[in-house]
């Protein structure tokens, strides 16, 4: 890769890029400035940054600039350009091998927004170096991988988190209590949805290419943007364990070969719930993010706005329920507080990473071979 000066305007359009992207998502929690974690940073951490390809990185670069109780001691990528364009806005060290990073006892935990395929080889060394760890999804290329490298990060004991940021709306804090405590009763249907116009507007086309490319990214759009709510799914729905899953996966505008640019999945869970996800790059809008439909009430999300018929409550059904708990923070500054000694705060763990990975895996090879895989 060539050596250059890269400018802070080209800099700011990355950032800018990718808090559109991170925006686009309506399910996405809307004032993160304001949003609360479970108690307060106690100390100053040492953090690197460990790869900038991904389209969340300069996003997730400027959170750790902004953190007061964060210092980034080094940045590394493969490239030197992209390496150097993240250090413009996090400070720190470049370094041409990871090795340092994961060597260096000052260092506390390490954030990784590699290309998927290079998970691995940075994911379990750091674990065996005991670095706390927030890796951007998907862990995996595909379900295997990420449940070794779950495995590996269990028996370090570090901190783990990813970027499954939907948890953290109020809206969806609520919707899962009301599944999880009972109030919508017998759950017999979910519809989640989770898309943007990506392919149509060319997201893909410069800098962040290598996420349509299935040898980089493992997955297309459908995996992109349906993991996001295939984690909302199975935290909505835990304690009930998948039965079966198939799906439909396809393509329209071919713009990136070989990529797929949107799908249908339907899982099955074992009580007799079943679930539809649809995630892609091709919708020019997206009002109904999720449903929920049980035998005591139903809840529906759309535009951003929550909607409960649950007759035996006095709720007006017509009309946006407001009364839902507080945005968390973004699952990238719950990473810092945990780090920095916060305790009991809703992290992600490795375990439910490997398992939304591994049933996204499923559906892709339930649509290769049109069947129903059995969990």
């Amino acid at each position: 890769m060539k050596e250059n000066h890269v400018s802070r305007r080209k800099a700011l359009k990355q950032l800018a890029a990718s808090a559109a992207a991170f925006a686009a998502s309506p399910l996405a929690f809307s004032s993160v400035a304001s949003a609360k974690s479970k108690g307060t940073a106690s100390r100053n951490i040492t953090l690197a940054l460990v790869g900038g390809a991904h389209i969340h990185a300069p996003n997730f670069a400027n959170r750790m600039a902004n953190a007061e109780n964060v210092t980034t001691k080094y940045v590394w990528d493969p490239s030197s350009e992209t390496a150097t364009t993240r250090r413009e806005v996090t400070g720190g060290e470049i370094v041409s091998d990871p090795a340092v990073i994961f060597n260096d006892p000052d260092v506390d935990g390490i954030v990784i927004c590699s290309q998927t395929n290079l998970h691995t080889q940075l994911v379990i060394p750091a674990a065996q170096a005991g670095k706390h760890m927030f890796v951007e999804k998907p862990v995996g290329m595909n379900g295997r991988e990420a449940r070794d490298m779950a495995d590996a990060i269990n028996r370090s004991g570090v901190i783990f988190q990813t970027g499954y940021f939907m948890r953290s709306n109020g809206i969806n804090q609520k919707i899962r209590s009301l599944i999880q405590d009972g109030t919508l009763g017998e759950i017999t249907r979910l519809r989640l949805s989770n898309v943007h116009s990506g392919a149509i507007g060319g997201w893909f086309d410069t800098e962040w290419r290598w996420m349509a490319d299935l040898d980089q990214s493992g997955v297309g759009a459908f995996g992109d943007l349906g993991s996001h709510v295939f984690d909302l799914l199975l935290w909505f729905m835990e304690g009930d364990s998948l039965k079966s899953c198939t799906g439909y996966i396809d393509k329209v505008l071919e713009r990136y070969p070989g990529c797929d640019e949107y799908g249908e999945g339907m899982v099955v869970f074992e009580s007799g719930a079943v679930a539809t996800v649809a995630g892609g790059w091709v919708d020019h809008a997206n009002p109904n993010q999720v449903e929920v439909s049980g035998t005591k009430g139903h809840a529906r999300v759309t535009n951003g706005n929550l909607y409960l018929r649950i007759p035996e409550l006095d709720i007006t059904p017509n009309e946006p329920f407001t009364d839902v708990p507080e945005n968390w923070k973004h699952p990238l500054e719950l990473f810092f507080d945990a780090v920095a000694g916060v305790q009991n705060l809703p992290l992600i763990s490795a375990d439910e990473t490997s398992k939304t990975n591994n049933l996204v895996t499923q559906i892709y090879r339930a649509h290769a071979t049109r069947s129903w895989v059995d969990f």
